[in-house]
């Protein structure tokens, strides 16, 4: 399954604040191994995007700071020092194998928005388009406990959604998943991983390295990843790690991507991280209908709550109270209000208008 790592064009390398930390100071030598790194993928049109923590990190680095912001104010100050600090940083050691960066950063509130979701993944697209290696963090100096994402494991998977990614990197101190504590003597690399559900019931064991929430955190990311069709392989921090991973080196821990056909780019949004601003009730023959890959009609549809407008994204509920699917709406709340039930004809004399569905297929991602 690595051999096919060998065709990637467009992959995501995300990387934490440990890995960047080397004697309480910035690791100048693994950026610059990074950087010589995506300068050979470029040589091979291969396409790289960066997903980087360490903002506060190069804060405390720049003010000299004796110990680690503890309140989110002190955190967003420290932020706003060291990403500028941050950024210098990486474009000076990119700069010298001639490759200009771009920063980048986001919010879960600002990609839960649709307009905000196209016009982050078109500046992507146009810096990938552009030769412009993005460098993407985060936007600590404005997010706050409620909205973080919170961890980047999270916002490298959504950025490879969002860029359809062929591949994505988290590199990690602990290297990999392993059966246990990796500082046990007999605890083993698990290379390869296909259902990560599994996995994460193993990391609820106390005993295990990726109980921790470190490594947990990583899978349940990987999760959104290879739901979509991405492959994901967590890695230590090796020299060459990433070309040597593209050249099939059997380096980390694996994890095989769902064997289903990709979902379209709206409704990777929808199902990962639009939010749902009211709730249709829908029959059993709605619900059936809606699995097999049709629309959501009037006649359908028992019931709604919430106030809601023409384009907003509601949720899809079965008549047991379990939400099968999300979508987004051709009528308001109130127009709904008044034609559910009802089929299409009768529509038409209600809202005097000519009749669309509810929920077109094509604007709907079903659970399950």
């Amino acid at each position: 399954m690595r051999e096919s790592l060998k065709s990637i064009k467009r992959i995501v390398v995300k990387i934490g604040s440990h890995l960047l930390e080397k004697n309480n100071d910035i690791d100048l030598d693994f950026i610059k191994d990074l950087s010589q790194q995506i300068k050979e993928l470029h040589t091979r049109e291969i396409e790289v995007l960066v997903v980087s923590s360490g903002a506060v990190l190069a804060g405390i680095k720049k003010l000299g700071l004796k110990f680690k912001p503890k309140t989110v104010t002190e955190k967003q100050a420290v932020s706003s020092v060291g990403q500028a600090y941050l950024m210098q940083i990486y474009d000076k050691i990119f700069s010298k194998n001639a490759l200009v960066i771009g920063q980048v950063l986001l919010t879960i509130e600002g990609l839960q928005e649709r307009k905000r979701y196209i016009l982050a993944q078109n500046t992507l697209n146009k810096l990938l388009e552009m030769d412009v290696v993005p460098v993407i963090n985060e936007n600590d100096t404005v997010a706050v406990e409620e909205i973080v994402f919170g961890d980047n494991d999270f916002l490298a998977a959504h950025v490879s959604v969002l860029v359809d990614a062929d591949l994505l990197i988290i590199l990690s101190t602990a290297g990999g998943l392993y059966t246990k504590d990796p500082s046990e003597e007999d605890a083993q690399l698990i290379q390869e991983l296909s259902d990560i559900d599994q996995a994460l019931r193993f990391a609820g064991s106390s005993k295990s390295k990726f109980g921790t929430g470190g490594m947990r955190s990583k899978l349940e990311a990987a999760k959104i990843a290879v739901s979509h069709s991405i492959p994901v392989v967590i890695a230590p921090k090796e020299k060459k790690v990433i070309t040597r991973i593209l050249s099939g080196e059997r380096i980390g821990t694996f994890i095989h991507p769902e064997k289903k056909r990709k979902r379209s780019r709206k409704k990777s949004w929808l199902q990962t991280l639009s939010v749902a601003k009211g709730i249709i009730t829908v029959d059993k023959g709605a619900e059936k209908a809606i699995k097999e890959g049709k629309s959501l009609l009037p006649a359908g549809i028992k019931d709604i709550e919430g106030i809601f407008s023409k384009n907003d994204v509601v949720a899809i509920q079965n008549e047991d109270g379990k939400i099968i699917g999300k979508g987004i709406v051709n009528y308001s709340y109130r127009e709904i209000k008044k034609i559910k039930g009802l089929k299409s004809k009768e529509v038409e004399k209600v809202l005097k208008k000519k009749f669309t569905e509810v929920i077109h297929r094509d604007n709907m991602v079903v659970f399950g």
